[in-house]
């Protein structure tokens, strides 16, 4: 008689889940766009200018000085540290006894003229468009197989990164002939940074998201030559190449992702899908990356938010702080670097950052957030893009894609949920390791995972 009741509820819980998913998802799909319009901007200070703006790009070089140096050092040397709680490791956040260390190899060994000449390593360019400088980095390859042209890849980072995430992946592709790849596909990488972010001028006024971001680099590729292109990001990165893709499907190739924002109501299958995965396409590998669903699915994303919350709303109040203070910005960045690396890293006192990142790396990155004064302005996306999510979660991306699925992410995102938004998925792999920061932690996989969906893209 229980075993019945126990039935009987279940599936009462299975007819009503499926009822209310099938009636939020035709609510959020109804009339639902084809494209993001085209629309046009302007982001500088005062009315926008009747004289046409000047698109000519400029070269850029990285550059530091004695007295910016001299200032981080002496406001290291002011820090004042609160001491942690006995045994609380990362779970209050970063560890002050850990970001001691960190603060004394970034005054007394860290190189910035170093990291600086390893920057210019790749060329720089700056140039104007709707009212800002926008900075990108754009590689060439050194030497391409007799009758190949190059293929032009975007490549968009996210918050707190920086262009820099790209620096090892930049490699592996436009010179894989020297890194242990084949020269099948070989391409031409342009890395912008966001604006608001490090070298790219930041937006005067109220509005600049990530659609107007999309256009943005949409036109940084037409000004540089390229009609159709590949793309690719993580994080805003993947929101902003995702728009690209709504917005002008017929210059985008192919879209590449290692993170994707999925909504319109899909959460709501988890209900059904703990009782029979397979009926709903979930995969065993799904599964055990989103097993127990109480823990990644709801907690984990609840625990790691705050952050957001803060930037959607009062992004200036924080951002007083942390451009103000060296340890600040470096413990709010780096812990991010720790538990969005990979969550177990809480359980640890050094948050685990060494275990698969270098101080130079990180504090380089964190760098490209101080010298520029910058961080405020990052931040500010966060509230311009409140709300967007939803409101273009609804438009179908129509080009190829691919999905490079890292476990450590912030949430899986099963296949089956990929292709409601992205009915072209033609590339979903499973990947053997890494988180959130793919291209810095695990720039060979990642590259492996781009020329595979190029590779079925461009099939002879």
């Amino acid at each position: 008689m229980a075993s019945g009741t126990f039935l009987g509820i279940m599936w009462l819980e299975i007819l009503l889940a499926s009822v209310l998913a099938f009636v939020v998802y035709w609510f959020v799909s109804r009339d639902k766009e084809e494209t993001l319009p085209l629309e046009d901007g302007w982001w500088g200070p005062g009315a926008r200018p009747t004289a046409p703006e000047d698109e000519s790009i400029r070269p850029f070089k990285v550059e530091t000085s004695d007295e910016e140096i001299k200032d981080l050092h002496r406001r290291i040397d002011g820090t004042r540290l609160t001491p942690p709680l006995e045994d609380s490791r990362f779970h209050y956040g970063f560890n002050s006894n850990y970001l001691k260390k960190i603060l004394s190899y970034w005054r007394n060994e860290f190189d910035w003229r170093k990291q600086v000449e390893m920057l210019n390593r790749y060329p720089h360019f700056k140039t104007r468009i709707e009212g800002l400088d926008i900075h990108f980095v754009h590689v060439k390859p050194p030497q391409l197989p007799p009758g190949r042209t190059p293929k032009p890849l975007l490549m968009v980072h996210g918050w707190p990164g920086s262009f820099y995430e790209f620096y090892k992946i930049i490699p592996l592709l436009t010179d894989p002939a020297n890194h242990g790849l084949s020269e099948e596909h070989v391409f031409e990488v342009i890395c912008p940074s966001i604006p608001g972010y490090a070298f790219s001028e930041a937006a005067s006024k109220k509005g600049l998201n990530s659609v107007a971001t999309a256009r943005i680099f949409y036109k940084l590729m037409l000004r540089l030559g390229f009609r159709e292109f590949y793309i690719q990001g993580g994080d805003w990165g993947a929101l902003i190449c995702t728009h690209m893709a709504q917005m002008v499907p017929s210059h985008v190739k192919g879209l590449h992702l290692n993170m994707a924002f999925i909504l319109n109501g899909r959460i709501l299958t988890l209900f059904l899908v703990r009782h029979c995965p397979r009926l709903f396409g979930f995969t065993q590998r799904d599964m055990e990356l989103m097993l127990p669903f109480k823990e990644k699915i709801f907690y984990k994303p609840l625990r790691e938010s705050g952050y957001m919350h803060i930037q959607s709303t009062k992004p200036d109040t924080v951002g007083c702080a942390l451009n103000d203070s060296p340890a600040g910005l470096a413990a709010y960045i780096l812990e991010k670097f720790s538990t969005w690396t990979d969550s177990e890293f809480q359980e640890l006192e050094d948050g685990g950052l060494e275990r698969k990142f270098s101080l130079d790396d990180l504090l380089t990155n964190v760098m490209l957030y101080w010298t520029t004064g910058t961080i405020t302005s990052s931040q500010r996306f966060y509230k311009e893009n409140r709300g967007q999510l939803f409101k273009q979660d609804r438009v179908k991306v129509s080009v190829p894609t691919g999905l490079a699925a890292f476990p450590c992410e912030l949430m899986h995102i099963p296949e089956r949920w990929v292709k409601g938004k992205y009915p072209r998925l033609v590339s979903y792999s499973y990947m053997p390791r890494g988180g959130h920061f793919a291209a810095l932690e695990e720039p060979e996989l990642l590259a492996r995972d781009i020329r595979k969906f190029v590779g079925l893209l461009e099939l002879p």
